[in-house]
């Protein structure tokens, strides 16, 4: 970064943790760390002190290095977290999105650049819903996070398992903006080299790009049919998949693409190119990390990012139950599925493996999405489908934004 700049980042979680460590060690870049949850702030400012953060970085090669970062100032007050900032990184669960704009609306000046990483479907509803006060912005979506990692030890160390080799994204601005940097330009300089920013034209694409399908079908194969017995290991999560939770993925991400062709097929100056199926997806995302990419299943079980990665569970007496409320439900769902079943119900595409993991998801998360195979039920408004926006046909959502 050649100019002096500012991020902030929003949360306390393992991507905000690499973030933090990452931009941190840049030139130029100072880092704000804001977190709402509980005491979480003056806990993480604590144990880093006059210290910094670190993290332990692998690239795809299996070589280690260290990088060490020390944000400016870690806090839950947004007026201080705001305070000459560039560009506010939303690292939390889309489920938190609104608490933090809601936090910072008084305070983001014109020109900020506000980015989902990753966004989750429907970033772009909620943004420019909220930030309908402020002149000038631009939203940048990104598809996934940048890397695989996750927290060692809270406030201090972080693992940084693996690079993504290109990430999508998009831009959609609001007004004329005078930027340090062209937006884009901006989110790769604060991230390095890897993973390339690919910009995707069309922010519907972002929102059907293959990273919100994978959790909850594979959660739905795994277990669909489980006796309730605890466990006495946690079951691995993406290097565990079965014929079955091959099958549930290949479908729902064929739901996916015959949604982006009915997309095309109406309008066709919008770009859907860029979704992939989700086998492809991983040939391209994950080149370096993969060993065997003769199959989709092959493709997750040979991914070194995903090493000794296993399914979220809680204790019980006698074992191990699966957490149904872990984020790779209650946020992939009414952040995710969703969200891409209300696109695909606006251009008129059916969607019955979708609907089939959304049913049985909805009932573990004690919410009501969908009835039947249609998007009416009454949780939908909690969610970011269009339909929680009253946007119920293919030109309600392009003529939003």
């Amino acid at each position: 970064m050649e100019k002096q700049t500012r991020i902030l980042v929003c949360g306390g979680g393992n991507g905000a943790h690499c973030l933090a460590v990452t931009a941190a060690a840049l030139k130029n870049v100072e880092v704000h760390i804001m977190t709402l949850f509980k005491d979480e702030a003056k806990r993480w400012s604590d144990i880093v002190g006059d210290g910094g953060i670190s993290a332990e970085v692998t690239t795809s090669d299996g070589k280690k290095s260290e990088v060490t970062g020390k944000p400016r100032l870690i806090t839950n007050n947004p007026e201080a977290a705001m305070e000459g900032v560039d560009a506010v990184f939303f690292v939390v669960p889309a489920f938190a999105h609104q608490q933090y704009f809601d936090a910072i609306l008084k305070y983001i000046k014109p020109n900020t650049i506000i980015v989902g990483m990753p966004s989750q479907a429907g970033f772009e509803f909620q943004a420019f819903k909220s930030l309908k006060s402020v002149s000038t912005y631009a939203i940048i979506s990104m598809e996934s996070l940048p890397w695989a990692c996750r927290v060692v030890e809270f406030g201090k160390r972080v693992q940084l398992l693996g690079y993504k080799d290109v990430l999508g994204v998009s831009v959609v601005s609001a007004g004329k903006g005078n930027y340090k940097m062209p937006p884009l330009e901006y989110a790769q300089a604060i991230l390095g080299p890897k993973p390339h920013l690919e910009l995707i034209q069309n922010y519907l694409a972002v929102n059907l790009m293959a990273k919100s399908i994978v959790h909850p079908p594979i959660l739905y194969g795994k277990w669909k049919d489980w006796d309730g017995k605890p466990l006495e290991e946690a079951p691995l999560f993406y290097q565990g998949i079965d014929d079955i939770q091959e099958s549930l993925l290949t479908k729902v991400s064929d739901e996916v693409l015959e949604t982006a062709a009915e997309i095309n097929r109406q309008r066709k100056d919008l770009d859907m190119t860029k979704v992939i199926h989700i086998y492809d997806w991983y040939k391209v995302y994950y080149k370096d990390q993969i060993s065997d990419n003769s199959s989709l299943q092959a493709c997750m079980k040979t991914n070194s990012a995903y090493d000794g990665l296993i399914h979220p569970m809680k204790r019980v007496e006698g074992g191990l139950v699966p957490d149904f409320n872990y984020r790779y439900l209650s946020e992939d769902i009414p952040f995710g599925l969703v969200v891409i079943k209300g696109i695909a119900e606006c251009v008129g595409v059916k969607t019955p493996t979708m609907d089939t993991v959304i049913a049985w998801g909805q009932k573990k998360l004690g919410k009501e999405y969908i009835i039947g195979s249609s998007l009416t039920g009454k949780d939908v408004s909690s969610t970011r489908a269009p339909q929680a926006y009253g946007f119920n046909t293919l030109e309600d959502v392009i003529g939003h934004l």
